[in-house]
């Protein structure tokens, strides 16, 4: 069995998926809070004809044996948690996150979802959501109609002002031990999962945790140029393993014509 086919064969593959990675990191680069994926390779199991430590007689071992490989295969597509770039927006409910920490956001059917993304909203009852209009957690309260101003400081104290007179909150992030392990849901949101940890809550500022800034966002942390460098780097690989298939091809139809 010609094992260059099968292993280049691999290598299409998974280069194929590097190559979606890509794609999708670019196709966020203006999404809020979006943090972009890399991609990771291992190598797949070996044939040994001969195995290295081989004894031949005589107490003498081989030093070195034969290993033959099989390909690679993509092991994971790792979110890469860095910080994005922190844009002024000007609208008083748009809350960067500058540093570490997510917001909580509760999802339609009651379960807890997590996001990087503070572009918030208000709803008709004064509740603060997102885009989707999932109800904000983080310590978040309602706001009151016809509320004059609404102030953040970086430490997470909320001071609404309105007719009725004064309200104080305080609003806390929640960051993971791994957040590498968070479930990606779409729509901005992470889940928990069992190998990002429990979640851990504290106020911004305090104990590590970042900092929120009222009137920005907090863009994708995609860079262009990296990911362009990485599409040309994918796409070469492709035509190398496309290139060692071409050629196994070429070799076996020449043993097919050695009886002509």
């Amino acid at each position: 069995m010609n094992l260059s086919l099968y292993s280049a064969a691999t290598g299409m593959e998974a280069q194929q998926l590097n190559l979606n990675t890509i794609a999708n990191n670019l196709a966020n680069v203006n999404t809020p809070g979006f943090k972009r994926s890399k991609i990771e390779f291992q190598d797949l199991l070996y044939q040994r004809p001969r195995g290295v430590g081989t004894e031949t007689g005589g107490g003498n071992l081989v030093p070195t044996g034969v290993e033959v490989g099989n390909g690679s295969r993509v092991a994971a597509t790792a979110k890469v948690f860095t910080q994005g770039q922190v844009n002024a927006t000007g609208e008083k409910l748009d809350v960067a996150i500058q540093g570490d920490g997510f917001f909580e956001v509760q999802r339609p059917d009651g379960t807890i979802a997590y996001t990087r993304d503070g572009s918030f909203k208000l709803s008709p009852t004064g509740q603060i959501t997102n885009n989707d209009g999932m109800p904000i957690l983080s310590g978040f309260q309602p706001i009151p109609p016809g509320a004059t101003s609404v102030n953040i400081s970086e430490t997470g104290e909320v001071t609404v002002q309105s007719a009725t007179g004064s309200q104080t909150f305080r609003v806390t992030l929640t960051r993971f031990a791994n957040p590498s392990g968070l479930r990606s849901l779409g729509g901005n949101l992470f889940e928990e999962t069992s190998a990002s940890g429990t979640p851990e809550t504290g106020q911004p500022g305090e104990q590590g945790f970042g900092h929120v800034l009222q009137g920005y966002i907090e863009m994708s942390n995609v860079n262009i140029v990296e990911e362009m460098v990485n599409l040309i780097v994918a796409q070469r690989a492709y035509e190398i393993n496309s290139k060692s298939i071409q050629t196994s091809d070429e070799m076996l139809q020449s043993v097919a014509q050695m009886k002509r």
